[in-house]
């Protein structure tokens, strides 16, 4: 793992993301602290949809009763 400085890597951040894309890990120092560490992304895995078992019961798509409606409308 490389150690820069703050100053270098901003002059030379293509060459420094070039480094992280070949898979090394960079850390930048601010002075004699570390502050920041450049690491290569990890592809997201695809997922399935309807991954949660569940099924929205018929009743879900009935029209609702004239007191809630009057209730989200506001008239009530």
């Amino acid at each position: 793992m490389d150690v820069v400085k703050v100053q270098y890597a901003k002059t030379h951040l293509s060459a420094l993301l070039n480094a992280v894309e070949r898979g090394e890990e960079i850390v930048i120092s601010r002075g004699d602290r570390a502050v920041a560490r450049l690491v290569p992304l990890k592809e997201a895995e695809e997922r399935e949809l309807g991954f949660v078992a569940y099924q929205v019961p018929e009743s879900f798509f009935e029209p609702l009763p004239e007191e809630e409606l009057a209730a989200w409308e506001g008239s009530v």
